[in-house]
């Protein structure tokens, strides 16, 4: 029902977002970081299943609801932009952070680093943009149904997507502990995660691109 070459594109394509800095890697590594991998990996929990509410809002719709209201969609893509700008921001400024810094967290419980993963992953822009925009352009209508081939290609997105965090999540206090002894390192890094997050912050607000409908 989907070609190969959809399900490598949509592979590739979570790939490259997954390895750039944003909201879902920034959470989990920072738990990862000052609370255990364990906390890490729980939070990653809360970010699989925000995949999940995602496949099955795009299985079912949603970016026919977008393209029926580009108005809905045009304002949410200009917010996420904004979101991620300030995201470099943060990176970029005097006294600025790498995601791989050390820092002082309250430890949360097993229940709130869930939810808390959820709703970054809800609140991702990379991840809605995915859903609304790119994710369609993989359908093939003349292959059968649009929605169980989103179900699919959505599924490969989550398995890229969680597999590639978990290995954040699992080495990055090791990372952390290897940047921290090298502040040149870190700062590099820092500037590199500004910098790919203004990227793409620009390029979201900028692309001219529309939601496809999927049914």
């Amino acid at each position: 029902m989907v070609s190969n070459e959809a399900m490598l594109g949509i592979a590739l394509v979570e790939l490259g977002l997954v390895i750039t800095p944003g909201p879902n890697m920034i959470y989990l590594i920072s738990r990862s970081i000052a609370q255990s991998r364990r906390a890490g990996l729980i939070s990653l929990a809360g970010v699989g299943v925000g995949f999940g509410v995602y496949l099955l809002a795009a299985s079912v719709g949603l970016a026919t609801v977008f393209a029926l209201v580009p108005e809905i969609y045009v304002t949410l893509k200009l917010a996420g932009a904004a979101y991620l700008l300030w995201l470099a921001w943060n990176a970029f400024r005097p006294g600025g952070n790498s995601v791989f810094a050390t820092q002082e967290l309250e430890p949360d419980r097993p229940r709130k680093l869930f939810g808390m993963g959820l709703l970054t992953c809800l609140l991702n822009p990379k991840i809605a943009i995915l859903y609304i925009s790119v994710l369609p352009q993989f359908l093939d209508p003349s292959r059968g149904h649009v929605g169980t081939q989103s179900m699919i290609l959505g599924l490969i997105q989550t398995a890229v997507g969680v597999g590639v965090n978990a290995i954040f999540v699992i080495t990055a206090s090791s990372v952390a502990v290897f940047l921290t002894r090298r502040p040149t390192w870190m700062r590099i890094h820092r500037y590199l995660t500004g910098t790919a997050l203004a990227a793409f912050a620009i390029r979201l607000a900028t692309d001219k691109a529309r939601p496809l409908a999927t049914h």
